[in-house]
């Protein structure tokens, strides 16, 4: 069940409901645009090449609003607000910005971006986008300390960019170094670029092979890295 870390893989395509899916991807002040763009264009692509089943959208707490990102001001526009009714997936990005610096000397820091966040109205519309059993929530960078640092996945299998591991170990989370960790109804990811390996990932869990592979093609891309999930056999010590 969804917030739980013996969930096991949530279901597939072929077992959910016939209601259409959608990809909420969450924008919100200070966040990294490639954690939004890469995936946006990997499942855009895919509901493509799925006849328009999977409908993409760009979304915020507080409803249709354009939204500064944390790079040279650029700015997106969320379509409507997070719904944590609607089946499919909710897609949580990291934050851009420095890395260092004094937050009482006026310095936003990533991390100041990311408890911002976990500390806004997006937090009790993400803890119900978890308990909805029709609901995936992944997370691409920084997405899994936003979460980790509003309390919501204490227990669970997470996995952020590399200069945030010890943070989100810290945070009550089991940290897994992969590049996509499969933790059920929760699938987190790396680095910036990692976007497209989940998002790739998620068209093979939800739709098939075939349908992540013809996205590979159109991008010319090949996913790397490992997607760890609960289970299998453990390396024997050297």
């Amino acid at each position: 069940m969804p917030g739980n870390a013996d969930a096991g893989p949530a279901p597939t395509g072929l077992m959910r409901s016939l209601v259409p899916l959608s990809a909420q991807i969450v924008l919100f002040d200070g966040f990294d645009p490639l954690d939004v763009v890469a995936p946006f264009e990997v499942l855009a692509a895919g509901s493509d090449a799925l006849g328009g089943e999977l409908h993409v959208e760009l979304v915020s707490a507080e409803g249709p609003r354009a939204v500064v990102s944390g790079t040279l001001g650029l700015s997106l526009t969320a379509t409507s607000a997070l719904d944590p009714n609607r089946p499919g997936y909710v897609i949580v990005p990291g934050a851009s910005g420095p890395v260092d610096g004094d937050p009482d000397e006026g310095v936003v820091t990533i991390p100041v971006l990311l408890a911002r966040f976990a500390d806004s109205a997006a937090a009790p519309l993400l803890q119900r986008a978890l308990d909805n059993p029709e609901i995936t929530v992944a997370t691409v960078c920084g997405g899994s300390l936003t979460l980790a640092m509003a309390g919501l996945i204490d227990g669970r299998n997470a996995v952020t960019h590399t200069l945030g591991m010890d943070v989100l170990d810290a945070t009550g989370v089991n940290a897994i170094r992969a590049r996509v960790v499969d933790d059920g109804d929760l699938i987190t990811s790396g680095g910036v670029t990692s976007g497209l390996d989940l998002a790739l990932y998620l068209l093979d869990r939800e739709f098939g092979p075939a349908i992540a592979r013809a996205v590979e093609d159109l991008f010319e891309y090949e996913r790397r890295g490992t997607v760890w999930h609960p289970g299998g056999r453990i390396p024997a010590a050297s």
